[in-house]
């Protein structure tokens, strides 16, 4: 018995490992493939540079062999043109005039509401009528004292001007009289305070308040009456802190609203923030528009800041543009003797935008001639042509 146990436990040793050593093995060939496609891929290109390098060097040796082997291309003129860059962001409308309505004096309950959401509404016009019941009972007793007080004044005055009393007891009753009239002043006062006005003329964008609940003016779901003045516009823009110093107060920008149908607002950069917001590390900007019809507050705005412009500026498609070990270059079409030739220019660049790219210094000239297309296949010194056979 012992026996059979001991070859059991041996044949399943012996299967575990085998199949261990398979995993291990297929492991092992994934990364063997893995090493050969990248020693595949160098060759390749090694293959492909040192193609190329024969390819230009036997153009060189005889140019004649090249004649009919032209390679087909595309080409345009240099242009010149004033340049402008944008930093391209998206920003949001909003007003100058957002007021949110707060009370005048204490949290109160509301008895009567004469607004509701969407009205247009003027400055000075009654929103809310706040609980006054206990304020109106101070002042019905004050008003009651004052009486007496008042009453006991007149007498010591007669007294007083038939040489009867103090002048002492006159002053006295001269002091409660006017001591009730300041505190009924006040009580007044405060009392006005459960009239609620609007403090501009607007719309009342939000009415989150029913008669019954108590006003303080908001809440932590927001305010409870908002009015937006939209007469007042702008865009307001996070605009990334590596910009800071490009945009300026003043900068112009071009605005697309395209929810309200905006293709181009002009305006000019009227605020910039003092601070870098440190979740968005970027700082806001203002730009004020003028108020068109169907604008909303918190609508998406497609904002072009310019912050770069170069007049009479040497330009071509920015994806003519090549790079190799000594920097940026362009393929040029070039006329020697009975052939034209694809020649490497390299090239200075500058600020791109709008599939352009502006060539700083001397590096080409409006004389020069562009390849746009076939320009990956050729080599310097090749011959090309812009004619299809």
């Amino acid at each position: 018995m012992n026996k059979f146990l001991m070859i059991t436990s041996i044949s399943v040793a012996v299967i575990i490992s085998s199949c261990g050593g398979g995993a291990k093995d297929a492991k092992g060939e994934l990364n063997d493939k893995k090493v050969k496609l990248e020693k595949l891929k160098t060759e390749k290109t090694k293959l492909d540079n040192d193609i190329k390098k024969l390819e230009e060097e036997i153009a060189k040796a005889d140019p004649g062999s090249q004649k009919d082997k032209a390679k087909l291309v595309a080409v345009a003129p240099v242009t010149q043109q004033d340049f402008t860059h944008y930093i391209e962001l998206q920003g949001k409308v909003d007003a100058n005039d957002i007021v949110v309505v707060t009370p005048r004096g204490m949290p109160a309950q509301v008895k009567q509401i004469y607004v509701k959401r969407g009205d247009v509404v003027k400055k000075g016009q009654l929103l809310l009528k706040l609980d006054d019941a206990v304020m109106l009972q101070q002042l019905d007793g004050l008003n009651t004292q004052l009486m007496h007080a008042q009453n006991l004044y007149n007498r010591r005055k007669n007294l007083w001007d038939q040489g009867i009393g103090t002048e002492v007891e006159l002053i006295n009753a001269k002091n409660n009289v006017d001591s009730y009239q300041k505190q009924i002043a006040t009580l007044k006062e405060t009392w006005r305070t459960s009239f609620v006005y609007a403090p501009i003329s607007g719309v009342a964008d939000q009415v989150n308040i029913k008669a019954g609940e108590t006003f303080s003016g908001s809440t932590p779901a927001g305010p409870q009456i908002q009015i937006v003045n939209s007469s007042s516009m702008k865009v307001v823009t996070e605009v990334p802190e590596n910009y800071q110093s490009r945009v300026k107060k003043g900068s112009q920008v071009r605005i697309a609203i395209p929810d309200a149908g905006i293709d181009s607002l002009n305006g000019v950069i009227s605020l910039i923030g003092s601070s870098i917001t440190p979740t968005s590390r970027a700082f806001i900007t203002e730009a004020k528009i003028p108020s068109v019809p169907g604008l909303k507050i918190n609508q998406v705005a497609m904002v072009k800041i310019k912050d770069y412009h170069s007049p009479n500026a040497i330009t071509i498609p920015v994806n003519v543009v090549q790079t190799d070990e000594k920097g940026k270059y362009v393929y040029v079409a070039v006329k020697e003797g009975d052939v034209t030739k694809a020649r490497k220019k390299q090239v200075i660049i500058g600020e791109n935008f709008g599939g352009l790219v502006e060539i700083k210094g001397n590096s080409l000239a409006t004389t020069d001639i562009i390849i746009v297309e076939g320009y990956q296949n050729v080599y310097d010194g090749q011959v090309i042509t812009t004619e299809a056979k």
